[in-house]
């Protein structure tokens, strides 16, 4: 029992760390429009911060990656949820959307920390299947939080605003550093790579001379922009166009989480997480086509959100799929391949987030959607060509 409690603990942490990612990003969509107002600024501006929170996660990961292959993964993460807790504050107190846009940034390399390790600690205990189940526990929470960020968004909303918002992320940063100075260290000293900053570009070069793990964080990159075109683009279309409330949004925005974490745990009845990768890119692909139509064709709320809620479930299913495949086909560099795998999504993520404000953003949305499912699916394709054992599923 206590085994099951220890490991039940240890998933519960992990996954409430990979959560920064949609707790920095999604806890306050809800207020997106009004903060607009408050900076008296444009929704391109407000959505920059989104960009740059984006940017920050991304590069983050490739510094705190090869950091908790060389030190340990205690003493990186706990830096970074130090830095997290300052830079938040920086957001807080910030009098201009400058300011904010440039502490967001700040905020996204802290955060990262949490999400490049969360990966790599989990690679350090479990391999195959073994790890695309924990991985797809890890995602499931990761999913709640995903769910829970956006409701509780839009309740402090009414009654905080966005500061209030950004005091919670403070609470819990507070609660994860104290998490993390009592847990144990997951990575031996003498498995960690003990070289210079020198070595670590090669063994850099050498993961990315991986084929098909480069194919798999491709893919995965394609589907975080899928992604990050709904993040962006949601609270605009479903409150200014389609005129719901901020609490009406969030409950939506719920819903559609709810989507990926139910195929996330879908992902690991297939007999491999090939056939799980396969599957998850050909439905999303499916789906965004329909949604691209839909939306060039004026459809109403409820076709839009039905159509979103199946791309986003087939999303979630290559979110697992694809992540357990690249971890487990580098697992001698799992904090480099960790770092890899976010970085390239969130670099997919903050390159479309200003793209889906532009023009129409509901035939912007339907675009990109399109585009990143398109070149999810043939990045599947191509990793999955040399695999003998998928060769009568694409007869």
């Amino acid at each position: 029992m206590n085994r099951a409690n220890s490991q039940i603990s240890m998933l519960t942490f992990l996954g409430v760390l990979s959560a920064f990612g949609p707790f920095v990003m999604d806890m306050y969509l809800p207020t997106l429009p009004g903060m607009a107002a408050y900076f008296n600024t444009s929704s391109t501006m407000v959505q920059l911060g989104l960009t740059t929170s984006m940017v920050g996660l991304a590069v983050g990961q490739l510094i705190f990656g090869p950091l908790s292959d060389r030190y340990g993964r205690r003493t990186p993460l706990t830096l970074s949820l130090v830095l997290f807790l300052l830079s938040t504050l920086g957001c807080l107190f910030a009098r201009d959307i400058m300011q904010f846009v440039a502490l967001r940034l700040l905020q996204g390399i802290a955060g990262s920390g949490g999400v490049v390790i969360s990966r790599s600690i989990a690679a350090d205990k479990y391999s195959g299947r073994q790890l695309g189940k924990t991985l797809a526990a890890i995602a499931s929470i990761n999913g709640v939080a995903t769910v829970a960020a956006p409701l509780i968004g839009g309740m402090l909303a009414g009654v905080a605003g966005w500061h209030g918002i950004f005091w919670c992320l403070f609470l819990l940063g507070a609660a994860l550093l104290v998490c993390s100075l009592r847990s144990d260290e997951s990575l031996p000293e003498e498995e960690r790579h003990d070289t210079r900053w020198k070595d670590m570009l090669y063994s850099l070069s050498d993961v990315l001379g991986n084929r098909r793990y480069v194919l798999y964080i491709l893919q995965y990159g394609f589907t975080m922009s899928v992604l990050f075109a709904n993040i962006a683009s949601a609270p605009f279309i479903m409150q200014q166009h389609y005129g719901l409330s901020p609490i009406a949004f969030s409950l939506c925005f719920g819903a559609n989480a709810v989507a990926m974490v139910a195929a996330t745990a879908a992902a690991v009845r297939f007999s491999n997480m090939e056939r799980a990768l396969l599957a998850g890119s050909r439905g999303m692909m499916v789906f965004a086509g329909l949604l691209f139509c839909m939306l060039w064709w004026g459809c109403g709320f409820w076709i839009y959100e039905a159509l979103l809620f199946c791309m986003l479930g087939m999303a979630g299913m290559t979110f697992t799929a694809s992540s357990a495949l690249a971890m487990d086909s580098e697992r001698h560099n799992a904090g480099i391949a960790s770092a890899l795998l976010g970085a390239m999504g969130f670099v997919a993520g903050g390159f479309v987030s200003p793209l889906a404000g532009l023009g129409d953003m509901t035939l912007t949305a339907g675009t990109l959607f399109l585009a990143g499912s398109l070149c999810a699916y043939a990045c599947t394709r191509y990793a999955l060509r040399s695999i003998p054992a998928m060769a009568h599923v694409r007869r």
